[in-house]
């Protein structure tokens, strides 16, 4: 294999399928990136086409440092500056981002009134407890009604919530209270989703806004509404829909097809036809039907957020990232590819035709050319799996000899959600984040990662979230994970309690080994960063570690990003008062200005701030180092002498 191959993906399964697309004749992701060169300009966000008078590039002078009349002469057409340019182009990944979360938190909203009116066959309350929980907390009367009314009313103030045009976002409460005064402070508090993001898109027009900071201000309240807002909505919708995750065992890797069976991949981000697909996939009669076909079965696996949800879920395994979608093709082993919205390359069709596999697209958001078109309706869904599977069951004799299924795969233990990791730490009686508080305190634990987000073409697929959290775990940093990133991870056999004692130091994997977790931990897909936000705010409450999140020793980060999806989950982390860090590139080099702004100003505004580092293992380095310092801040960063207290000693105590 050369030397140029290799630097494609760290991954075995995928290195031996790129070779495999090369024989076959297959332009693959990897290929077009090299053949495409990012746009220079367009990279650094000094590129502006929002009006038909551009589009207008406004690059800084390189070699040699700009005049203040070099810099009034840089601006665009209609006179925009570069600043200006950098935040309208970096407001508007946020918009894109915050709206492809939330419209998803809006599908499920839709989905969960219509299953409490009872218009939903085959969909009901899975979780009784967390339905009333919320019902508690929104101020929906429990008494004597049925579970369905509960449920409605629930569903109703949800979809509201989107349309809300006035006050706060329900979820905001869930904020410590002085985070939420910050906010306020800093007029960032979310009004209605649908607005904030429909807001930027206005100032963003042509002759809009024109002052950078305050199109970032607007750039973190749409963010905001999708963290605590859209994307809360949807993790707890669909925990209550669909059950929430508990610990489950699984595995991760294209080696999870198999070749005597029907092979279904569920590619996207939304799970509400999945979950149907699951159980018609396990129908008696589907499997017989695939038996006749020849197949000794059914074998679901999934790629992206959508895999993400029902192996949290179901177990269901993990075929692989957003990089490896197309690899999963070139098996030539994949029946059918069920796609619904998010991350599904356009060139899925194309490279069907190579094979035998039926690419088919089931949201009316998103419809392929060359894919064939299954609607789904959440009113018959059942109806729809089955044509879907029965589709992929028909396909099952038409595989052709050109089949290479990798051997390559990996155990995982996910569904490591908020409720789930609060009763693994406390017990059921006593369920708290107080022991995760204690061990960091007792400097066991360093501190807390978040490390999500994408693949990016532009890396070596994988290598940076796998660098990137092997060092911090080392270092005893508590890394927890989701969507993309998450997959790589597990990959990697980091998703496994075996792995602290391989990996870990001494101290994490101590904690590690007492709880029985492993030192990363799977929370779900991209929209269940809700979930990290949820964790950050109970490690507040718990006490011991400050009055906010912005004194926790904790950091964030994307080491491979490429969605504005991203873009958007960052920018909600800032404004939580979380120090966050991308890899790859970064989209407002192009304005000095705008960058240290968001690098510098805004860790003084909101007590959490951006940064931009390539190399994974110098950006590991920067956010241990941001964790001392927090640690240092909180009175807790030299090791404590332990005494064991006699009954003279505790009653001075007293």
């Amino acid at each position: 294999m050369t030397e140029e191959k290799k630097k494609k993906s760290v991954d075995l399964a995928s290195m031996a399928l790129i070779d495999k697309a090369s024989s076959d004749q297959v332009n693959l992701v990897f290929d077009r990136a090299e053949e495409m060169k990012p746009c220079p300009i367009g990279l650094v966000g000094s590129c502006c086409s929002n009006c038909g008078m551009g589009p207008c590039r406004v690059p800084l002078p390189r070699g040699k440092e700009e005049t203040p009349e070099e810099k009034r002469k840089r601006r665009g057409i209609c006179g925009a500056t570069a600043e200006t340019i950098a935040a309208r182009n970096f407001a508007r990944k946020i918009a894109g981002g915050a709206a492809a979360h939330s419209d998803h938190g809006r599908a499920v909203a839709e989905l969960f009134l219509a299953a409490a009116k009872g218009e939903a066959p085959g969909y009901e309350i899975r979780d009784e407890q967390k339905l009333l929980q919320l019902a508690l907390e929104w101020g929906v009367e429990i008494g004597n009604r049925s579970n369905s009314e509960i449920a409605t009313q629930i569903g109703e103030k949800a979809l509201g919530e989107f349309g809300r045009q006035e006050g706060e976002l329900l979820f905001l409460r869930r904020a410590p209270l002085k985070r939420q005064e910050l906010w306020r402070k800093l007029g960032v508090a979310p009004r209605g989703i649908d607005r904030e993001i429909v807001e930027i898109m206005h100032r963003t027009h042509a002759g809009v806004d024109q002052d950078y900071r305050n199109l970032l201000q607007q750039g973190s309240r749409a963010a905001l509404a999708d963290g605590w807002g859209g994307s809360m909505i949807a993790t707890e919708l669909q925990d209550i829909l669909f059950g929430t995750p508990a610990p489950v065992l699984s595995q991760v890797n294209l080696g999870v097809l198999k070749e005597d069976e029907v092979n279904i991949i569920i590619h996207g981000h939304e799970p509400l036809l999945s979950e149907m697909i699951v159980a018609t996939a396990q129908d008696p009669q589907m499997v017989e039907l695939a038996k006749a076909k020849g197949a000794s079965g059914i074998n679901l696996a999934g790629i992206c957020c959508t895999a993400n949800e029902i192996l949290m879920r179901h177990g269901v395994p993990l075929a692989g990232n957003f990089l490896q979608q197309e690899l999963a093709l070139v098996t030539g082993a994949v029946d059918a590819m069920v796609v619904d919205v998010q991350c599904i390359m356009e060139s899925l069709p194309d490279i069907a035709q190579c094979y035998h596999t039926k690419i088919i697209t089931t949201s009316p958001k998103d419809k392929i050319g060359g894919a064939m078109h299954i609607e789904f309706n959440e009113r018959n869904a059942i109806l729809s799996a089955k044509e879907i599977v029965k589709v992929a069951i028909e396909n099952f004799p038409k595989r052709g000899s050109n089949i290479s299924i990798p051997k390559e795969k990996t155990d995982l233990i996910a569904g490591f959600s908020h409720e789930t990791i609060n009763y693994l730490l406390g017990g059921l009686f006593r369920a708290s984040y107080r022991p995760l508080n204690d061990n960091i305190i007792n400097g066991r634990i360093r501190g807390v990662a978040g490390v999500v987000g994408c693949n990016n073409a532009r890396t070596t697929h994988n290598e940076g979230h796998i660098a990137m959290v092997k060092e911090l775990i080392k270092n005893d940093v508590l890394v927890i994970q989701t969507g993309c990133s998450a997959m790589a991870s597990a990959t990697a056999g980091l998703m496994v309690p075996e792995a602290a004692a391989e990996y870990a130091g001494e101290g994490l994997a101590s904690v590690c080994e007492a709880v029985g977790i492993p030192p990363v931990l799977h929370l779900g897909s991209c929209v269940d960063n809700s979930r990290i936000l949820m964790a950050a705010t109970a490690m507040v409450k718990d006490g011991g570690l400050g009055d906010d999140i912005s004194d926790l020793p904790v950091a964030g980060a994307a080491p491979e990003w490429m969605s504005e999806k991203a873009i958007s989950i960052g920018q909600y982390f800032v404004a939580s008062g979380v120090f966050t860090i991308f890899g790859v590139n970064w989209p407002t080099t192009g304005s000095t200005e705008v960058t240290q702004f968001l690098f510098k100003d805004f860790e003084e505004m909101y007590g959490g701030m951006w940064a931009f580092e390539p190399d994974p293992l110098l950006a590991a380095k920067l956010m241990i180092e941001h964790i001392d310092k927090k640690r240092k801040a909180l009175g807790i960063d030299k090791a404590r002498e332990r005494v064991l207290y006699d009954m003279t000693m505790r009653r001075e105590l007293e």
